[in-house]
């Protein structure tokens, strides 16, 4: 279970990478999309005691229609807020390269299935903004 934990814990970092260094170029306008979506990017995993290695994965990636309206009663605000979140995902293992005698080369990492608009889940994304 706490594998699991530290596993998810890197679903942020891969949204964020995956704005960051994307690779696939595609026929949609990602200046204008509005919506949430698979998409391939790369990564370095790192792990103490080990080279790092450059992996390809796909994660969720996009824009949510989201919007707040002043109300009279309190908490004096309607708020519709989506974010662009893993609906599924599939975790995958690979070893790095060159580690030392007493590490362990598994490095695991989810891998977006499918991704969704919807209401922030602090399992799987940083919702401190939210």
């Amino acid at each position: 279970m706490k594998l699991r934990h530290v596993v998810l814990g890197f679903l942020p970092l891969l949204i964020l990478a995956g704005c960051v260094s994307p690779l696939k170029t595609s026929s949609i306008n990602l200046h204008t999309f509005i919506g949430c979506a698979v998409r391939e990017f790369t990564f370095l995993a790192r792990k103490p005691g080990c080279k790092g290695m450059r992996i390809t994965t796909d994660a969720c990636w996009g824009r949510c229609e989201t919007w707040e309206k002043p109300v009279l009663d309190p908490p004096y605000i309607d708020a519709h807020h989506r974010v662009c979140t893993y609906n599924e995902t599939k975790l995958v293992t690979v070893k790095l390269p060159n580690c030392a005698a007493a590490v362990d080369p598994s490095y695991t990492y989810p891998m977006a299935i499918r991704c969704d608009c919807g209401v922030c889940a602090t399992a799987t994304t940083e919702c401190e903004t939210v």
